[in-house]
C-alpha cells in the first residue's frame, strides 16, 4: 500500500477507543501535558465549592458500618458524577490504563502483518498491504483477492474490520499468520505465511482505482499531525500514475486534529471559508491555508454514518464550496471540539469547547451532513458508494473531453 512517509495511527482497537474517538476534534497541544497548578484554575475555590463531599465523606468515615472503596475509586466516582450533571456526552472522564492506552492509539502502532482489507464493488475481499510491512515484504501484491487465514476459507460477507483483527496479534519470534490469496486478475492461488511485527499505521491509504487508474481513491481513516503530509505525498503520486479524478473516502472516520483537518480542506479549495467556530469569546473564521496548493480534480467524498467530527467538518466544506459530490449516507453528527487534559495521577478529561458550524452557517452537531446522493448499503456487503463515486466521475470526465 502506498501512502506518505510518515505513518501514524489507524483504526478503532474496541468499543472503548471508539468512544474515545468519538469524542471530537482535538486540540494537539493539550495531548500530553499533566494538569498543573500553573493551570489557570483556582484550586482553593474548587476546595470550597465542593465542601458538602468532605461532609459526606466525614460521616462516612464516623458511622458506615461496611469497608469504603479506595480513596482514588471514590475520587474518580465523584468527577463522572460531576461531569455526568453537564449531560455531554463528550465530556468524560478516562482512567489512566485506558488514557494510556488511548494513548498508544493514537500513537498508530499495533502488531500484524501489515495488510488492509478492502471490499471492491463486485464484493470481492482484497488486500492492500502497507508498504514495507511483513505482508508486502513476503510477496502479496496489491489487490490480491483473500482466499482464507490460516486454512479458514473466508466467508466474503464478513465485515472487513473482522479480518484485519484476524491478520493482527502479538509480535513474538515465529508468531504469524497463514494467508491464502488469489492474485488478480485471475491470477493464481497463493499460500504465504506471514509474521507479525510492529506495524506504524498510516493515518490515508491511497492507490489506483482497480476498476478504473485515471481514478485515484483516498482513504483518511483519522486526521494526525502528518494527514497534510501524507495527503500531499498521495497526491503527487496519483498525478503521476495517471489520475484524472478523486475519490475521499471519509467513511468510518471519526474524527482527529481541528488542525490538520482544516489542512485537509485546503488541499481541494482555492480560498474562502471551510468552517466558523463558536466557543465562550465569540466567534471566529476558518479559512483555506494560503500556503497549500489545491488539487482542481474532479472530487467525489463517500461518507456514512460512522463518519464524524473533524471528517464531517472536510465533507461539510467540500460540498458547501460546491467542489464536491457528497456520496453515502447521512454522518454522525459531531460538530464539537474538545480539548483532553491529563491530571496528575495520568487519568485525563475530554471536555467540549466549542461548536463548529458550516460554510454556510448549518450546524453539524446532532444533526449530522445529508449527502447529495444518497445509497443504501447493500445487503451483500458491495461497495456501492464506491461503484456510484466511480460512475459519477466517469460522466464528468466524459462532459469534460467533450467540452460540456
Amino acid at each position: 500500500m502506498k501512502y506518505g512517509r510518515s505513518l501514524v495511527l489507524g483504526g478503532i482497537l474496541g468499543l472503548t477507543f471508539a468512544v474515545v474517538f468519538a469524542s471530537g476534534f482535538m486540540l494537539r497541544d493539550l495531548l500530553g501535558p499533566k494538569f498543573s497548578p500553573s493551570f489557570p484554575v483556582n484550586a482553593s475555590a474548587g476546595t470550597d465549592t465542593y465542601h458538602l463531599l468532605n461532609e459526606m465523606q466525614h460521616l462516612l468515615d464516623t458511622v458506615y458500618l461496611g469497608e469504603q472503596p479506595d480513596v482514588i475509586v471514590r475520587q474518580y466516582a465523584a468527577i463522572r458524577g460531576v461531569l455526568s450533571t453537564l449531560e455531554d456526552r463528550n465530556t468524560f472522564f478516562i482512567e489512566p490504563p485506558v488514557a494510556q492506552s488511548e494513548a498508544d492509539v493514537l500513537a498508530g502502532t499495533y502488531g500484524g502483518a501489515g495488510i488492509l482489507v478492502r471490499r471492491d464493488e463486485q464484493g470481492r475481499l482484497l488486500l492492500y498491504p502497507y508498504e514495507d510491512s511483513p505482508a508486502q515484504l513476503a510477496g502479496i501484491s496489491e489487490g490480491s483477492e483473500l482466499i482464507a487465514i490460516n486454512g479458514e476459507p473466508v466467508d466474503i460477507n464478513t465485515q472487513p474490520d473482522i479480518l484485519d483483527q484476524k491478520l493482527r496479534g502479538e509480535v513474538t519470534s515465529g508468531n504469524g499468520v497463514d494467508i491464502t490469496y488469489r492474485v488478480m486478475p485471475d491470477g493464481e492461488q497463493i499460500t504465504t505465511f506471514v509474521e507479525f511485527a510492529v506495524i506504524n499505521v498510516p493515518s490515508l491509504v491511497w492507490y489506483p482505482v482497480q476498476e478504473d487508474p485515471t481514478i485515484g481513491y483516498i482513504h483518511i481513516m483519522r486526521f494526525t499531525a502528518r494527514t497534510p503530509g501524507e495527503l500531499d505525498y498521495a497526491l503527487i503520486e496519483l498525478s503521476k500514475a495517471g489520475a484524472e479524478a478523486l475519490i475521499l473516502d471519509l467513511r468510518k472516520n471519526n474524527g482527529g486534529l481541528l488542525e490538520e483537518s482544516i489542512s485537509v480542506a485546503s488541499r481541494f479549495l482555492d480560498s474562502g471559508i471551510i468552517a466558523y467556530e463558536i466557543n465562550r469569546a465569540g466567534e471566529r473564521e476558518f479559512e483555506v491555508k494560503s500556503d497549500v496548493d489545491p488539487t482542481a480534480l474532479p472530487l467525489v467524498v463517500l461518507v456514512n454514518q460512522n463518519t464524524a467530527s473533524a471528517s464531517e467538518l472536510v465533507a461539510a466544506a467540500l460540498q458547501d464550496r460546491d467542489r464536491a459530490i457528497v456520496i453515502g449516507q447521512q454522518t454522525f453528527g459531531k460538530g464539537t471540539v474538545q480539548q483532553i487534559f491529563t491530571l496528575s495521577d495520568g487519568s485525563s478529561i475530554h471536555i467540549t469547547s466549542a461548536e463548529w458550524l458550516t460554510p454556510d452557517r448549518s450546524p453539524l452537531d446532532g444533526v449530522g451532513l445529508a449527502p447529495d446522493i444518497t445509497m443504501i448499503p447493500d445487503e451483500s456487503g458491495r461497495d456501492v458508494e464506491m461503484g456510484e463515486a466511480i460512475r459519477h466521475l466517469n460522466v464528468v470526465l466524459s462532459s469534460e473531453e467533450a467540452g460540456e
